[in-house]
């Protein structure tokens, strides 16, 4: 069979693509498939240099993260809006175009070359498409040895195109994967931290009975719990809830616990604690957070729990001897709002046999269930009287059951935190 130099020339091509085509398939890098794809486009079309851009859909920008010289120099990186230029004209046409002299042609920006001290002559810029016809890129062709590019040249530059954006979507895809794992990953790690600084049992006081509970919404949460034992046998109890949901209140919740347990160790009068931890908060945190917490100190002796209230609320208190709750009244302002900002003093509440303190997140009160309806605190109030008997872990766990059944599958909005301290009856 008799062949021509035109045919040895398009079997050579056919080889050297095949070649290309098993070497993008081997990449397992973004970065090193980049500079296969432009070593392969300044070999197989004998061109000094090629650029690949990416296109950024969410920025609405393209950006290179590698260029190549003759001698497969790396340049720095460009980023333009898709909006300008010819490379920004291709990644919206998803044509292919064929400039044999650029500063010929109007749409050329010779800015580039002003500031790389590189001359351009003729230019070749071709789409790069995945496997669903979404273009994921731009591959920029410079400076075709020997004249401008030909049609025989786009023909292998389309087929190098579709490889090149099939390889790059690939990549990115599993990019994607891998920070999605990575975030998982530390996520993780973050929600076992902030776990381990719950507490793990319940305290024992004599003549209560006292349980806490907390299920964020993400991974990691803006609410928490926390007891700690002070001088006297009494017992300091905190919960609170900074704004939003997620690592960054997670954060300032940590913060905020490990603020008090410090102060308060030192200054047992709360309006004095409180007031540090407010003043410290506020200069850190930034405008717009704050952090609305419970803070008292249960003393066994004297059957009361004294207690500072810095925007969290409702605090439910209910009364055994004649089946009646109210709200306790807040002392202040949520913490983090004014670094001057003082509290009232301390209240004491006096807790006799059977009456309880319900302490509870809006996570309880503002879920809502698929007619918009909130939980609210009427139910809340309902559910405690009726189940007034049940140890303190048991009511905690009636309150999450209603208002999961409640909320007909509506998804947890906030975070849900608990605290419920019960006098028993029959102690002195």
């Amino acid at each position: 069979m008799h062949t021509t130099p035109h045919d040895n020339g398009r079997l050579a091509d056919l080889e050297r693509l095949l070649d290309v085509a098993r070497q993008l398939g081997a990449t397992v890098e973004l970065d090193p498939l980049l500079a296969a794809i432009a070593a392969a486009a300044t070999s197989v079309l004998d061109c000094e240099r090629a650029t690949v851009f990416l296109l950024d859909r969410k920025a609405g920008e393209l950006y290179s993260r590698l260029a190549t010289g003759i001698a497969g120099s790396p340049i720095e990186e460009i980023r333009f809006p898709v909006t300008l230029g010819i490379a920004g004209e291709v990644a919206r046409s998803g044509a292919a175009i064929n400039i044999p002299d650029a500063y010929a042609d109007s749409r050329f920006n010779p800015e580039f070359d002003r500031r790389s001290g590189f001359r351009t002559r003729s230019m070749l810029t071709i789409p790069l498409v995945a496997h669903d016809g979404a273009t994921v890129g731009v591959l920029q062709l410079l400076n075709k040895l020997g004249g401008p590019f030909a049609a025989r040249d786009e023909e292998i530059a389309g087929f190098l195109g579709t490889q090149a954006g099939v390889a790059i979507h690939r990549q990115l895809l599993l990019e994607q994967f891998a920070v999605k794992q990575r975030i998982e990953r530390d996520l993780n790690i973050a929600r076992d931290i902030q776990r381990g600084l719950l507490p793990r049992d319940p305290p024992v006081i004599p003549g209560f009975d006292i349980a806490g509970w907390n299920r964020p919404a993400d991974e990691t949460g803006g609410d928490y719990f926390d007891f700690m034992p002070v001088d006297g046998g009494g017992l300091a109890i905190t919960i609170a809830d900074a704004t939003g949901h997620g690592i960054g209140p997670a954060l300032v919740v940590s913060e905020t616990r490990a603020l008090f347990r410090a102060v308060v160790l030192h200054k047992p009068d709360l309006q004095r604690a409180v007031s540090e931890v407010q003043a410290l908060l506020s200069m850190d945190l930034p405008e717009g957070r704050f952090v609305t917490a419970f803070f008292g100190v249960l003393s066994p002796e004297r059957n009361t729990i004294t207690y500072l209230s810095a925007g969290q609320g409702p605090l439910v208190a209910y009364s055994a001897d004649d089946a009646s709750f109210c709200e306790l009244p807040s002392q202040g302002l949520p913490l983090g709002l004014m670094p001057e900002m003082e509290y009232e003093p301390a209240v004491d509440h006096v807790l006799a046999p059977g009456d309880m303190l319900v302490l509870l997140t809006d996570g309880f009160f503002e879920w809502t269930n698929t007619a918009d309806e909130q939980f609210g605190s009427e139910r809340v109030t309902e559910l405690v009287h009726r189940h007034r008997d049940a140890s303190a872990a048991e009511l905690i766990d009636v309150l999450y059951r209603a208002v999961i059944d409640f909320s007909g599958g509506t998804p947890q909005g906030d975070d849900l935190t608990a605290v419920v301290i019960k006098r028993l009856k029959g102690k002195p």
